[in-house]
């Protein structure tokens, strides 16, 4: 049952207006809140408008792994490529490799500590943004030397980040919407197999960073990853069973084995068609569409292990 005021109340206190908004046409400015994180400007020209929308995004994908090395790079509110990996540059590498073109004038998330090797990669590169809990001093000493960077460091623990996501207010001619956050969460206690087919270990490791990659994707969203690496990122569509053709045409020959995740229900068994041809080696979806007993009939003639989790995470 829902809670809600009868009367809602904001009290915001402007901090500065920025130069412009979305687009350069728009008038903006940022205001402070009662719940912010602590976070510093190192070097670089004042955020802007959609600075602070990036750094948000970017935020919100590396807050998922806050226990492990892993980095995100984000364009114009979208993720165009996350991995985990044993180091921060080893995260750092394999996340660039999934979309390098999109990586060029994005905002690059890390989780721990941006070192020296992904320093000198990034400082050879055009970047907008990068934010990091913590910078080497080399690493740091380095960027710092490069002004087209705006370097930001989260002086608030990021496991604690997603407890600073609190309500989404969005005005419209219509009314003022209000929701909670996105507070969804997914481990092996809270999805189902839904085949015969049983997923590996290993399997069911990729099946969750994927879908934590896809939960902050726009729907619809596909994911296709590996080993802790997204593959292909499809996004913005408007179905489901497009996101997956687009996902596996990015993916190419990267599907083999791999994990595709969707943040919404694979309605038809099209898309299942698509990832056997693909020799996608599991599938992650919410279930919930009134085809999922011939989707799953299908996933189960071709030996294809199918987890359902039972969650919806539809975005604008």
């Amino acid at each position: 049952m829902n809670n809600f005021p009868q009367e809602k109340k904001i009290k915001l206190s402007l901090i500065k207006e920025l130069e412009h908004g979305e687009n350069t046409h728009q008038r903006a400015a940022v205001y402070s809140s009662a719940h912010m994180v602590d976070f510093e400007l190192l070097s670089g020209d004042e955020l802007v408008y959609n600075d602070v929308l990036n750094l948000s995004a970017v935020l919100n994908i590396v807050s998922e792994f806050y226990d492990v090395n892993a980095v995100a790079f984000v364009k114009r509110g979208k993720p165009s490529g996350v991995a985990l990996g044993r180091t921060s540059y080893d995260a750092y590498t394999k996340a660039f490799d999934c979309d390098p073109i999109s990586a060029f004038y994005g905002v690059i998330g890390f989780s721990s500590v941006v070192d020296y090797d992904s320093a000198k990669h990034i400082d050879s590169m055009s970047v907008s943004v990068v934010v990091a809990p913590e910078f080497e001093p080399k690493a740091l000493e380095l960027l710092m030397h490069n002004p087209a960077i705006k370097l930001v460091k989260l002086n608030t623990p990021l496991k604690d980040y997603k407890n600073f996501a609190e309500e989404e207010i969005k005005s419209t001619p219509f009314g003022t919407l209000i929701q909670d956050a996105n507070r969804s969460e997914l481990d092996k206690d809270t999805f189902k197999v839904v085949t015969k087919q049983k997923p590996t270990p290993e399997q069911i490791e990729d099946a969750i960073f994927a879908w934590k990659v896809a939960k902050h994707a726009k729907s619809n969203a596909v994911v296709i990853a590996k080993d802790f690496k997204t593959i292909a990122i499809a996004q913005g569509q408007t179905t489901s069973l497009s996101a997956v053709d687009w996902a596996l045409n990015l993916a190419c020959d990267g599907a083999k084995n791999a994990v595709l995740a969707s943040d919404d229900w694979l309605p038809a068994e099209d898309s299942i068609h698509a990832a056997v041809l693909a020799r996608v080696g599991l599938i992650i979806q919410s279930g919930g569409s009134i085809k999922d007993d011939k989707v799953i009939e299908t996933a189960d003639k071709y030996n294809i292990p199918m987890i359902m989790t039972g969650i919806i995470n539809n975005k604008n």
